[in-house]
């Protein structure tokens, strides 16, 4: 048995990210934010743009206010409005909404702070509203993310928000992830008083693109652990455990389970959402090159009609003055800018922005703690980039990359299911060396390049494929390898096999039948030096991303000949068109009653080898720590993945959460156990959600059931 440890990010989901992600390096008092930052808006901003008005200052003070907003149906959601103290009488301000379901009186209140303080300080009225179920808000968990009630309430949130006699009658919506999910979605929905909204790391595909299916395959990670076990939460800082309070979220059904019984595209997932061509409010995009989400930026530049602004830089899932890696740019400035002209009037030349600032990333070591990636802003005012050409790379029977078709031949792969460790959790994050991925996988390489290649877009690896089995799913990863051999990945995708005409109707592959497969890759961009290789690698897993297809197999590879398999590459030139300049991260205001230990990012995780018996573990653990006025807060998390070569039927994952709460004269504890089974037929799934009291449990609820496998 081997076993090996690094620092790898294997925890990408939304709500690590959100909750346990934030960080709040925050340091100064109002007074001494207020100087700074009218200090760089002196120095700063005219390099950002030439606008007809400056940005509205920090002129206010923050006072918070604990609000009730009623429903249709008698349910109220809970707010809490951040208010700019110091207004006129009769002074009225827009409103800026952040909708979501993560506490805002304990899981965020620490992160919610410098960014609604900020609104507040500038003439804005910042909102942060529980969704219904969750929180401090009365009602019962909805039986899904984005839910048909979820949305309906949150158009009632706007209306009533635009009535309020401090309001002008303007809502603006902001958030990241869920936040930025409810922002897209609350736009289709055209409520009159919603004039703009700002969505970051966020996504309207909804099967393809969450946590739930990854490229259209089954994915579980830490956020299943802790939405499901955030469901039978009751609201701080009383923690009620009143049996008509607590009863109706602790018997709430677990999330995973109604999502592992839909595995294919459909109206389950089509009706949460609409098309993005439907949304015609201003919508200012932020994205991040090593985020799972940020396809969604290019598929809004092509298919909406809105006035758009986006700007994506190499991060992961964090706001982009708070990222885990750099270059750290701040954000809020250019929120305020966008929604002083869109809610205010204010015209400061956001108009004449570039419709897109992205990073070009220029090569470095595969360095998981890597601190700034280099690179440069370029802008685009089109997409995709008008300068872009497309250039083909075929497969050879050499295992080289070639510019042009060379002779017909077939490469064979062994299906191994344990594969894809090294190659990331979700298509994003710094990675360490892939070359134990590419040992299994069949690689080709360019030579090394005359000169050097820069690429911004979505590549797209056009496969001939065939398999021996009625299921197998296809990777392409994309790889820059370095003179010294050192590979770093740069994009990648997957394909179901059975979704390859169709991600609603799956079908089974005929066994040695061949097929023409589109693996379309995630956004990027990357610069290759010269004497640098492009490198292609193909396999049939990639896990514990994606859970492994049940039946043992070899696939194969058409090569040679116009349609044999290659790669399409959108290359542009080295150099674009130069971008503005932004701000480097302010300083924020702080909480002083709530302190938080952080998160020690991305946790620590392990890969164990059994070469014997032909089975590999992955586990991964975190935990943070939060202290409030009525009490502390640790959570504990763990996830173990296992897999077994000669049985690829057989895999499993393990989950356990734990979170507990010391307060005045009690404890409690809240516990989630998940633990997901296959064999070639089924899914077996299991969840226990426990309550305990001073160590004593006192409430207890399991589901069992047995799910066919869909093509999956």
């Amino acid at each position: 048995m081997t076993a090996g440890q690094g620092s790898r990010n294997i925890l990408t989901s939304r709500k690590g990210r959100e909750k346990w992600g934030t960080r709040t390096h925050l340091a100064i008092r109002e007074t001494a934010l207020a100087k700074t930052a009218i200090l760089c808006f002196i120095f700063i901003f005219p390099v950002l743009v030439f606008a007809a008005e400056p940005p509205s200052p920090p002129a206010y003070g923050v006072r918070m206010e604990q609000v009730w907003i009623p429903m249709k149906d008698g349910v109220r959601l809970a707010a809490t409005l951040y208010m700019p103290h110091g207004a006129k009488p009769g002074e009225k301000f827009p409103a800026l909404l952040e909708y979501l379901p993560y506490r805002k009186e304990d899981g965020t209140a620490a992160g919610d702070y410098p960014k609604h303080a900020y609104f507040a300080r500038r003439g804005y009225v910042g909102v942060r509203v529980d969704i219904r179920g969750f929180g401090s808000s009365e009602g019962v968990p909805a039986e899904r993310e984005y839910s048909e009630q979820e949305q309906f309430d949150g158009e009632q949130v706007i209306a009533w928000l635009a009535r309020q006699p401090w309001c002008n009658g303007k809502v603006g919506m902001f958030g990241i992830s869920w936040g930025g999910f409810t922002a897209l979605q609350m736009a289709m929905r055209h409520p009159p008083a919603l004039k703009a909204i700002l969505a970051v790391h966020a996504t309207a595909e909804l099967f393809h693109d969450d946590v739930h299916y990854v490229d259209g395959m089954a994915h579980i990670d830490e956020f299943e652990l802790n939405m499901d076990m955030a469901e039978g939460w009751v609201g701080a800082p009383d923690y009620s455990l009143d049996e008509k309070v607590l009863g109706p979220h602790f018997d709430s059904p677990p999330w995973s389970l109604l999502y592992l019984r839909h595995q294919h595209d459909g109206p389950f997932w089509r009706d949460r959402v609409r098309p993005l061509s439907e949304i015609t409010i201003p919508s200012f995009l932020i994205g991040g090159l090593q985020d799972g989400y940020r396809d969604n930026v290019p598929d809004m530049l092509m298919k909406s009609k809105a006035p758009i602004k986006a700007i994506v830089g190499p991060w992961n899932h964090s706001f982009p003055n708070d990222a885990d890696f750099g270059p750290r740019v701040e954000w809020r400035d250019q929120a305020v800018r966008w929604f002083d002209y869109w809610l205010k009037g204010h015209d400061t030349g956001v108009k004449d922005d570039p419709r897109l600032v992205i990073y070009m990333q220029h090569w470095h070591l595969p360095d998981p703690t890597l601190q700034n990636v280099p690179g440069e802003w370029r802008r685009e005012d089109i997409w995709p980039p008008k300068d872009t050409t497309d250039m083909p790379f075929f497969l050879q029977w050499n295992h080289t990359l070639e510019g042009s078709a060379g002779v017909r031949a077939t490469h064979q792969l062994k299906y191994v299911p344990t594969v894809g460790v090294e190659a990331g959790f979700w298509w994003g994050e710094l990675l360490s060396d892939p070359r134990p991925v590419d040992a299994f996988s069949l690689v080709y390489d360019s030579v090394p390049l005359e000169h050097a290649v820069a690429i911004l877009g979505r590549p797209h690896a056009l496969l001939r494929a065939s398999a021996t089995a009625p299921l197998a799913n296809w990777f392409a990863r994309l790889s820059d390898v370095a003179p010294d051999g050192a590979v770093t990945q740069i994009s990648g995708a997957g394909l179901n096999g059975a979704q390859r005409e169709s991600m609603t109707e799956p079908r089974d592959l005929e066994p040695g039948r061949v097929y023409p497969l589109d693996i379309k890759m995630h956004l990027t961009s990357w610069m290759f030096p010269k004497g640098h290789r492009i490198r292609v690698a193909i396999s049939n897993a990639l896990w514990p991303m994606v859970l492994p297809t049940p039946y043992a197999m070899t696939t194969s590879l058409d090569l040679g000949g116009a349609d044999g398999s290659r790669i399409i590459l959108p290359v542009v030139p080295l150099h674009g068109t130069a971008a503005p300049e932004f701000s480097p991260p302010q300083p924020s205001d702080e909480r002083t009653d709530i302190k938080s230990e952080g998160f020690p990012w991305p946790g620590e995780w392990t890969v164990e080898r059994d070469e014997a018996r032909q089975k590999t573990t992955v586990q991964w653990k975190g935990k943070d720590g939060y202290t409030y006025p009525w009490g502390t807060e640790n959570d504990f998390e763990n996830l173990t993945y296992e897999g077994d070569d000669a049985h690829p039927e057989t895999c499993s994952v393990r989950g356990e959460a734990e979170s507990i709460f010391a307060l005045k004269g009690r404890t409690l504890i809240w516990r989630g156990h998940l633990l997901v089974t296959t064999d070639q037929k089924n899914f077996y799934y299991k969840y226990t959600r426990e309550l305990l009291k001073d160590g004593q449990m006192i409430k207890t609820k399991t589901w069992l059931e047995t799910i066919p496998r869909d093509h999956q």
